[in-house]
């Protein structure tokens, strides 16, 4: 698990999130894409996620990658980027991106493993560029320090208050 596990995000990353999403799905003819935190919890996601039990989904899928790292350490590598899981009408594809966030995407027969994977490296660019900048305004927000609601009330204030 990565120091970036936790992060903050605001509206306008949210939407450039689900806009990435949204030409993922399009862009792969893709049933469904979501994007997970490692902790499975959904992020966002786009298309016909209606279809699926998406808090399982979520979970089970940071289960699989949480497993699937465990079984790449055994036999010497780092991790193990992309999964791939094939069904009869539906597949899977789960990779990792920006060592921060699971994708995963949803197809069927009206797409293939090859455009799914060309789409999702075109994908996981953006997305990460989206997660930097999440990073970078934390990282930011961290330096300047948080904004107390009391930081602008003056010592005169407070001896207004009380002398009342």
């Amino acid at each position: 698990m990565s120091s970036h596990a936790h992060f903050v995000l605001h509206e306008e990353e949210h939407q450039r999130l689900e806009e990435s999403l949204r030409r993922l799905r399009q862009d792969a003819n893709a049933r469904a894409v979501f994007l997970i935190d490692k902790n499975g919890q959904q992020i966002s996601s786009a298309g016909e996620t209606e279809n699926f039990d998406t808090m399982s989904l979520a979970s089970l899928t940071a289960g699989n990658v949480a497993a699937t790292d465990g079984l790449a350490k055994l036999i010497g590598e780092r991790e193990f980027s992309v999964l791939f899981h094939e069904g009869t009408q539906d597949h899977i594809h789960i990779s990792i991106v920006a060592q921060r966030a699971i994708l995963v995407v949803i197809f069927d027969e009206r797409s293939s493993l090859g455009l799914v994977r060309l789409r999702v490296k075109r994908a996981s660019g953006d997305l990460e560029r989206i997660f930097d900048s999440m990073m970078q305004r934390e990282e930011d927000g961290a330096v300047s320090g948080p904004q107390s609601p009391f930081s602008e009330i003056t010592d005169e204030d407070i001896d207004a208050l009380f002398s009342e």
